[in-house]
């Protein structure tokens, strides 16, 4: 049932824009109840386009004694004000905190729509997000359109540091790694065993790679994740992992990665020849893993050359 919150906020976006606009640029999100008090909204296992407007994007949410906690924010300003229209139907609590997982433009570009409300991030992401916000803002317009028409960099106001908080009844760890962009925060709600990865963990979909520190530096971080206590746990791309298998899959991808590249630089491949390799059988079922093969060996095969030689 539509609460008088969701209402208000729906009549608002029908009056700033026409309605079959609205309806073109409907991002169908639907939160799905995944443990106590938790909701997910899970995006598609796709790269960007015109026609899901960056809608691969996981973010998922804490209804607290409090009020909601929300883990990012999504790919554009339309996106962050359907997800708080989502977020209303299914409380009328009031939102009251609101963090930034990394500064990939997918996570952080809702922000607008959540600029009432304590948003944080590691001050790496902040930097970062205030350093390449707008360049990314550009990139995504030029792929998705005008899904991102309105969508003006927000970074986030306040740093969160790797620690325990709790709000409303819930035990929060934060904690701080760089794998995958140098700045990344975990967050796992203690009270109910949910782990909120954000990219550091992809599942069933490729990983990307273009601000890695590192394939090695990424899987000993995600070995430390595995040795945490969760019962679920929310990627930043992918479905919700309830067998404790996506860590696996990631350590399993990146160390593939990593062999055929050493080997592939030893024997003095040029790009183009790396990029034709065939990727394993182990994973093909992975969406989108030749596209996001290719695109790891344009951002770390020049790195792999220079240690061989």
């Amino acid at each position: 049932m539509r609460t008088f919150v969701s209402l208000i906020l729906l009549a608002l976006l029908s009056a700033a824009s026409p309605s079959h606009g609205a309806e073109r640029f409907d991002y169908q999100l639907k939160p799905r109840q995944i443990a106590p008090d938790t909701w997910f909204v899970e995006g598609r296992r796709e790269s960007f386009s015109k026609t899901n407007g960056g809608n691969i994007v996981n973010v998922a949410f804490i209804v607290t004694d409090e009020g909601v906690v929300l883990f990012d924010t999504g790919p554009s300003r339309r996106f962050g004000e359907q997800l708080r229209l989502a977020i209303a139907s299914v409380t009328d609590k009031p939102l009251v905190r609101v963090f930034n997982s990394h500064a990939h433009p997918d996570h952080f570009l809702g922000n607008q729509a959540f600029a009432d409300v304590p948003l944080s991030a590691l001050a790496g992401t902040a930097a970062q997000i205030r350093q390449n916000g707008d360049s990314f803002a550009t990139s995504l317009y030029d792929l998705t359109g005008d899904w991102m028409r309105g969508t003006e960099v927000a970074p986030p106001g306040e740093v969160q540091r790797a620690e325990r908080e709790t709000i409303g009844g819930h035990r929060l760890r934060f904690l701080a790694f760089e794998g995958h962009t140098g700045a990344d925060l975990v967050m796992l709600d203690e009270t109910t065993g949910v782990l909120f990865a954000g990219d550091l963990v992809f599942y069933q979909r490729a990983l990307t790679t273009p601000q890695t520190p590192g394939l090695g530096h990424w899987r000993d971080e995600l070995e430390q994740l595995a040795q945490l206590d969760y019962r679920l746990l929310l990627p930043g791309h992918g479905p919700l992992d309830s067998e404790r298998a996506a860590i696996g899959q990631m350590l399993d991808y990146l160390a593939w990665i990593d062999a055929t590249l050493s080997r592939a630089a030893t024997l003095g491949l040029t790009m183009t020849e790396v990029m034709a390799l065939p990727i394993d059988p182990r994973f093909a079922a992975i969406s989108l893993t030749r596209y996001e093969f290719g695109r790891s060996v344009a951002h770390l095969y020049p790195g792999y050359e220079e240690a061989a030689f």
